[in-house]
């Protein structure tokens, strides 16, 4: 099979486990020490590193493999009681997990061909576990003395577990795959003698070519059922210890690795999922390329543009047989939509669970105590948007920690606990998915951003104060920013800016709510989906356009006299509501007209209301959306198109612009 594909498929399945070993390690560090304290969180954090140890050794991949092995050693001795967990394990596994993170990166298929060379050392890292263990294990039987006779290359010396059925066998695996990293010159004893009965499982190699500590290690450890294997510099990495899962070796671990090279990764991956693997139960999941349901969607969306253009010529023939038919192939239609739609939704958790690590790693930088709250992670939203909006909310939550939440000296004389609180949230609210950043902290400055803002000419300078809408306005200005030091994670005046930018792109609207001393919120109201959306359709002059219900609350055919101007702005009274009237013929470039003969769609988001004057009313409809990239001017107030049932183009109003 493609090679391309497993090892999309290894990037994908080792993404997943750096999330667990994140979560796991920011549980550990926040567990009460003790006895007992964080063991579920070290179970957690072992299995995942072990699996992750077993995917690479099956695709030769030696970084990571040296890497997660390196730390499944140390876990498996915290495991056993051989060895406590104290902070500097923690720090020190958070290290382990960047560059592990780093090293699976390095196995993209989509890495550039001219891309430079890993700057990552894993040999010093490993080393770096290795010793954290040597320096609290007890004092092991020594490794016999074998004598390799002289020559070039390192030496290694291998231990296997003690008990190991067919020793022989297993020392000839290893040896197999020393072979497959460079020539070997000597083995003692002998692969023959391996074979008898006196082989107690220690014996040595001589290996010229490669000298990587890490790499070595990795490569032979991956053979199974392997203690230790000691290079002369030192290196020492025990693949099995007392107390881990001695008997349990992977299936990943039981392939033959005689090639190590990558071409023959197919081979093994073949090997050690093609066999009893496949005759257990099926999961009742698969996963799916994303581009394969943007096809589906496509399909789907072209049958119901097809669907609405018969619907206009079975009108005109007036034929029952043929409207039930119809009627039919239009439910079928409406059900494979819905079945397309519900397959791209996923829980917002899959990009949620990212961030515990952004935020302690942010907090630590800045010596801040932060207490991380996420609620409703089973909230679903639209693949593709989810992602999209993932750099926004981190961009949110380094701008909370380092603007917002206090350091813990200034929280405590501001009557505050030390620690601030982070809230994360998502919550539906009618069609729209809102998610909320909120702090505690010391909220927004507001008379800061005001004089910053008047000496740019951004505000009146005889403006006093600003609402929660014009500070939301002044702050997105590229550039604009009052930190009085520019830090590695914020104060360069882009990321509120970026992250209006990104949502209002994706149908959405920002919102901010700040009160001195209390805190700062912002809101993200997203589209659950950007696929198909109901709308409404409208015509100005000869062209239609769609507005998204979403963004509709009503409905109106304004009179005369109903229309007045308060400071040259043209408004209407709804209610003893006073909301400002848009005109989309002005918006679109075209010559005003009569008042009195149109019609207005009142427009809302949250607290904003306006009201949208247009020619006529078309009626609602679901329609399929034609992304197309933001340009200046009149079209800027649209994000997209639709084909309407009779052939014609119709644009699609991004109402967020507007309010």
């Amino acid at each position: 099979m493609d090679p391309a594909r497993y090892r999309e498929l290894f990037l994908t399945e080792a993404r997943d486990h750096l999330i667990v070993i994140n979560q796991a390690l920011i549980a550990l560090e926040h567990a009460p020490s003790g006895a007992g304290g964080g063991r579920e969180s070290v179970d957690e954090l072992f299995r995942a590193v072990h699996t992750v140890k077993g995917m690479s050794g099956v695709m030769g991949y030696d970084a990571v493999g040296a890497l997660s092995h390196a730390m499944e050693t140390l876990l498996a001795r915290v495991r056993a009681g051989e060895e406590a967990l104290d902070g500097e394990h923690v720090s020190l596994l958070f290290d382990a997990a960047d560059a592990l993170e780093q090293a699976i990166e390095e196995t993209a298929p989509s890495l550039p061909a001219g891309a430079p060379p890993s700057a990552l050392d894993v040999t010093s890292l490993v080393e770096r576990l290795q010793g954290r263990r040597r320096a609290a294990r007890a004092p092991e039987r020594a490794t016999p003395a074998i004598e390799l006779p002289p020559g070039d290359g390192v030496e290694v010396h291998v231990h296997l577990e003690p008990g190991t059925l067919l020793p022989g066998a297993r020392a000839q695996l290893v040896v197999s795959r020393a072979r497959a990293l460079g020539p070997v010159s000597a083995v003692v004893p002998s692969e023959a003698e391996m074979l008898g009965d006196r082989f107690d499982g220690v014996f040595a190699l001589r290996l010229a070519g490669e000298r990587d500590a890490g790499r070595i290690v990795a490569a032979l450890s991956a053979a199974g059922y392997v203690r230790d294997v000691r290079v002369v510099d030192g290196s020492v990495a025990p693949a099995r210890m007392a107390g881990g899962e001695q008997g349990a070796v992977t299936d990943a671990e039981r392939v033959d690795g005689a090639a190590a090279a990558p071409g023959d990764a197919v081979e093994r991956f073949d090997s050690a999922w093609g066999s009893d693997a496949l005759k257990a139960p099926l999961q009742q999941y698969v996963r799916i390329d994303l581009r394969r349901l943007d096809h589906l969607m496509t399909l789907a969306g072209e049958l119901m543009i097809v669907r609405g253009q018969l619907a206009q010529r079975a009108a005109r023939h007036g034929d029952p047989a043929l409207d039930d038919a119809l009627s039919a192939a239009s439910r079928l239609i409406t059900e494979l939509q819905d079945g397309v739609l519900g397959a791209r939704m996923v829980p917002v958790w899959q990009v949620f669970d990212r961030f515990p690590r952004v935020v302690r790693d942010a907090a630590r930088t800045l010596g801040k105590e932060v207490e991380f709250v996420v609620e409703g992670r089973e909230i679903e939203l639209d693949r593709v948007l989810l992602e999209q909006v993932a750099d926004p909310l981190v961009h949110l939550l380094r701008n909370a920690i380092d603007h917002g939440i206090e350091t813990p000296e200034a929280r405590v004389a501001a009557g505050k606990r030390p620690a601030g609180r982070l809230t994360l949230s998502a919550t539906r609210e009618r069609t729209a998915v809102v998610i909320r950043v909120q702090d505690d902290g010391r909220g927004v400055n507001r008379a800061k951003v005001l004089d910053k803002a008047r000496a740019l000419g951004v505000v009146d300078p005889e403006r006093t104060t600003l609402a929660d809408d014009e500070l939301l306005r002044v702050i997105s200005r590229a550039g604009f920013s009052t930190a009085e030091r520019v830090t590695e994670l914020s104060g360069r005046g882009v990321g509120i800016d970026a992250v209006l930018s990104r949502v209002r792109s994706l149908g959405g609207l920002v919102e901010l709510r700040s009160t001195a001393g209390a805190g700062t919120t912002f809101n993200l109201r997203l589209p659950v989906t950007l696929a198909v959306i109901p709308a409404l359709l409208a015509r100005v002059a000869d062209e239609s356009y769609a507005v998204p219900l979403t963004h509709v609350t009503e409905t109106l055919q304004l009179a005369r006299g109903v229309v007045r101007t308060v400071r040259g702005r043209e408004v209407i009274v709804i209610r003893e509501e006073v909301l400002p009237l848009l005109h989309l013929r002005e918006l679109v470039g075209l010559p005003s007209r009569e008042v009195a003969s149109s019609h207005v769609v009142m427009l809302s988001m949250a607290d904003r209301k306006a009201g949208l004057v247009v020619d006529q009313l078309l009626g609602q409809e679901e329609v399929v959306v034609k992304p197309f990239d933001a340009v200046r001017g009149a079209a800027s107030c649209f994000n997209g198109a639709t084909i309407m049932g009779d052939g014609t183009a119709a644009l699609i109003l991004e109402a967020s612009s507007l309010l």
